[in-house]
């Protein structure tokens, strides 16, 4: 039977986000299912791909969030992903060094401040 792709995204917010995944599809939920759904089904669209490693799509996610700014939530989420995928403390810091030049260095500062907490 083949899987929707709500479960296949479901399915990868658990394996990637774990227990900050439940906790943001339940606010989600709160607020709309229908949003909850497509963010679910966008997830799993963009994960089950075989283009890069998920390791490689954690580091390009924190520097994503880094420079997008307000993002802080997610930005935790995704910084325990990439642990989780094998990204070391070490390159993690590089990604806020790389994107000093790049993004500036207020948004680097408040995005240290949340991958501080974490790596703690």
């Amino acid at each position: 039977m083949t899987q929707s792709r709500f479960d296949i995204g479901l399915e990868k917010f658990a394996e990637i986000d774990g227990e900050l995944g439940q906790a943001t599809k339940e606010n989600l939920d709160q607020i709309s299912p229908d949003l909850s759904r497509m963010v679910i089904e966008m997830f799993g669209d963009v994960y089950k791909r075989e283009g890069l490693p998920l390791r490689t799509r954690e580091l390009i996610a924190i520097s994503t969030l880094l420079a997008m700014g307000g993002c802080e939530e997610q930005l935790r989420m995704h910084t325990y992903a990439a642990l989780s995928a094998g990204v070391t403390k070490e390159e993690i810091v590089e990604i806020l060094i790389q994107d000093i030049n790049y993004c500036g260095i207020a948004r680097v500062l408040n995005a240290a401040k949340v991958i501080k907490d974490v790596l703690a």
